[in-house]
């Protein structure tokens, strides 16, 4: 079958994802919920057309949370469509284009750090103002060995580097495998780093797991990762008391996640503990409340001991890997859950019913898959190059570009504030 071909085929799936999520009885009055929330009930149907597709990738529902695509694909008049499955398993990412091509685009996956050749599925010339040095937040797919490009939510112009990586960052923090799905020399080199940096932290501190406070927190992790000399073991020191309350630092939001992420633990106004885990297959975690979360099950009255114990549950940074691990450690782990939580769940149950996502993918802890991440080093560099930088004056407007910038850095104009951004 040619690409031509592939494509025709392609978009009538859509158009048959389409017609599904507009007449299926279950799926119809969730999208029509979903049109009213995003202000688009009114569109025309060729503008509804346009805003569906985050809705059938991103959208689940019941009490399963079962996604729309996968109900698709369960349809009986589907009968397990395999472009719908190639559908379900995209890639969401942020892309620079490097080429424009006469049928798509040649795409620098900014998250993985892969370069993709991508078809597009419709005309080239709908894509007009489209070209090479933009950013495009978009989702692309493979079928058959080629891939496609299925959607483009946003562009972003060469002027906004730095809000590219900021948003590649977040979403490598939000969903870490990120950084190696479809790329498995990236796995690969993050597997070494676990195994290497495993082995150093038991040398370091003769145990895979440390508490100790926000406020040292950040320099042990960091020491640590620099494989800076010294006896780090002076700065575990732990807090006067263990009780779970909200810090509205760990409240990331795009437009805080960056900064907040550079000052780190100790810049927060609370004071706190925080566990340093390293697990020898799934690498370096650092978890609020970890010291807090086990002494409610050493039977001390912690206060606010429900809400600690929905915050570990319900927080996407804890894995299942630490629960267990909590769970192993204390044999009334369940108990004391039931009993708060008011359930009867078993620890298979609960990690079913909480920790679902780990269970079907293979994660890794975003500290370490973020330790190997290019797009995490050159954002941070740029985000501490930008809070150390004096405040850029008036520019003169004959100023040349390799004038010294009037800033002071003592950097030519057209390596500072000309071009304040991350290198690719």
């Amino acid at each position: 079958m040619s690409s031509i071909e592939q494509i025709i085929k392609i978009n009538e799936e859509l158009k048959g994802i389409f017609n599904f999520i507009r007449t299926d009885k279950v799926v119809k009055p969730d999208f029509d919920e979903y049109l009213a929330t995003i202000g688009a009930k009114s569109l025309t149907a060729s503008q509804i057309e346009k805003v569906f597709l985050p809705y059938i990738f991103e959208r689940a529902i019941g009490k399963e949370s079962k996604p729309v695509i996968e109900m698709f694909i369960e349809s009986s008049e589907v009968k397990n469509s395999d472009i719908a499955k190639a559908m379900e398993d995209n890639i969401y990412s942020v892309f620079l284009i490097k080429k424009v091509l006469k049928n798509g685009f040649e795409l620098y996956n900014l998250i993985n750090e892969k370069l993709y050749t991508v078809n597009s599925l419709t005309k080239m010339t709908n894509l007009r103002g489209i070209y090479a040095g933009q950013f495009i937040i978009a989702r692309i797919f493979n079928y058959k060995s080629e891939y496609y490009l299925i959607e483009i939510a946003n562009v972003l112009n060469e002027s906004q580097k730095g809000d590219a990586y900021k948003y590649a960052v977040m979403k490598a923090v939000q969903n870490p495998e990120l950084v190696y799905k479809d790329n498995p020399e990236k796995e690969k080199e993050i597997c070494e780093n676990i195994s290497d940096m495993y082995k150093k932290f038991i040398k370091k501190f003769d145990t895979d797991e440390i508490i100790t406070s926000n406020k040292y927190a950040d320099d042990i992790i960091g020491s640590f990762c620099d494989d800076e000399v010294g006896d780090l073991r002076e700065k575990i020191v732990p807090v006067n008391e263990y009780k779970y309350f909200d810090v509205p630092e760990l409240r990331n939001t795009y437009n805080n996640f960056m900064e907040n992420s550079v000052g780190g633990f100790a810049t927060h106004n609370a004071t706190y503990d925080v566990g340093i885990v390293f697990d020898k297959e799934k690498g370096l975690y650092a978890i609020p409340f970890y010291q807090t979360f086990c002494k409610i099950f050493e039977g001390e009255n912690v206060e606010n001991k429900e809400a600690c114990i929905k915050y570990f549950l319900t927080n996407d940074a804890v894995s299942d890997r630490l629960l267990k691990r909590v769970s192993d450690k204390y044999k009334n782990f369940m108990s004391v859950i039931n009993e708060v939580m008011n359930t009867n769940y078993t620890f298979d149950e609960l990690i079913k019913a909480y920790k679902s996502y780990y269970l079907d993918h293979n994660m890794y802890s975003s500290a370490t898959v973020l330790y190997s991440s290019q797009a995490f080093s050159g954002t941070f560099d740029f985000m501490e190059s930008m809070l150390n930088k004096p405040s850029t004056p008036n520019i003169p407007k004959d100023i040349g570009r390799n004038d010294p910038c009037p800033c002071g850095s003592g950097k030519k104009y057209k390596n500072c504030c000309m071009n304040a951004t991350v290198n690719v």
